[in-house]
């Protein structure tokens, strides 16, 4: 039969069971505990619910890898192994909804999007083959 110390059922948790952390329960990567404490010593307000860190815990999660994901293709398509400043710069700014969260921000050491302006760009002439010299040169 069964010692008596390993029933199952009963009522409580078991007593020799390991801690288990509230970014292991919600199925987090991103640090419950620390937001939650970040919470409440920042006074947005007298109180914190139990479920706010854990929320604000998976959106920043889903942000970072939203941004991650795609700065990590920039790095691939310029064959580098190492995301940069600059692979962050061109996944946000590409992308239309990160740009205009991010719309404010300054990425240090990220540059800008190579952009030539249409005015800028030369013109084309339509003649044909025979487009050497100047339209009045023709004979």
């Amino acid at each position: 039969m069964s010692s008596p110390g390993s029933k199952k059922g009963g009522r409580g948790k078991p007593k020799s069971s390991k801690a288990v952390s509230r970014s292991q329960k919600a199925g987090l990567q991103f640090p419950v505990g620390r937001i939650a404490r970040f919470l409440k010593a920042g006074k947005y307000a007298d109180r914190v619910g139990a479920g706010a860190p854990v929320y604000l815990s998976a959106v920043l999660e889903y942000l970072a890898a939203e941004v991650l994901e795609l700065a990590g293709n920039a790095a691939r398509d310029n064959k580098k192994n190492r995301i940069v400043p600059r692979h962050i710069q061109l996944a946000v700014r590409n992308d239309e909804e990160l740009s205009k969260l991010l719309g404010t921000v300054t990425i240090a050491n990220g540059g800008v999007l190579p952009n030539i302006h249409q005015n800028l760009l030369p013109k084309k002439s339509g003649k044909g083959k025979g487009d050497i010299g100047s339209a009045s040169q023709e004979f």
